[in-house]
């Protein structure tokens, strides 16, 4: 997927014909309006466990100051694979996802490297994804059951900050650091702010900024 929108990036770069950027006054006229599509890999961890996020977003860009639109990610919690705890037959893990709308003030936009601070505003669901030790299951089960009386909904704030760097007029990649604040979560055997915690990870933008 990256290699995909680096090659998209540079072929769209390449047709594109070179602007000059105006000096902008506080009374000016002129308008900017972008777009851009992103694609986002994370760190997290939950219920002390390594866990992975993914997902993306996609909105406008207005005056190179301001992004607005939706976005949506998944979770899970076992980078580490399965360990079974020692008096247990099953293992839980958590799963699920989440999404909303977004803004995202940027400072510096049109310079190489900037910030952006984007505010995801949504709900989600998590769940337990039930893992049986092997050979504890019956012959004809699945070694894995995911279990929708083991899961619930919740609200979820996420503010973020991004050290964004501009390599192509429409390809952008961002280092950023998250915070996610969930409502709590009813699931069995876990904490209710099992979900809250930080997250560390890139942003990769493909648009017209």
């Amino acid at each position: 997927m990256l290699l995909v929108f680096f090659l998209v990036a540079v072929t769209v770069n390449a047709q594109e014909i070179q602007e000059r950027e105006e000096i902008q006054t506080l009374f000016s006229n002129r308008k900017s309006l972008g777009f851009y599509g992103a694609y986002s890999l994370a760190y997290t961890r939950m219920d002390h466990e390594d866990g992975l996020i993914t997902g993306g977003r996609a909105g406008m860009i207005f005056n190179h100051s301001t992004a607005v639109g939706l976005a949506g990610y998944g979770f899970f919690n076992n980078l580490g694979g399965y360990q079974w705890p020692a008096e247990s037959m099953v293992n839980y893990s958590i799963t699920g996802g989440y999404g909303g709308i977004f803004i995202e003030p940027i400072v510096g936009g049109l310079k190489p490297v900037h910030l952006s601070f984007p505010v995801l505003l949504g709900m989600g669901g998590a769940g337990l994804l039930r893992t049986y030790r092997p050979g504890y299951q019956e012959p004809w089960e699945e070694p894995w059951d995911f279990t929708l009386p083991e899961g619930d909904f919740f609200l979820v704030i996420e503010p973020a900050v991004e050290l964004e760097f501009n390599l192509a007029r429409v390809f952008r990649t961002a280092a950023y650091a998250s915070y996610r604040f969930t409502s709590p979560v009813e699931l069995l055997g876990k904490a209710p702010d099992v979900l809250r915690g930080f997250n560390f990870g890139l942003t990769f933008k493909l648009g017209k900024f």
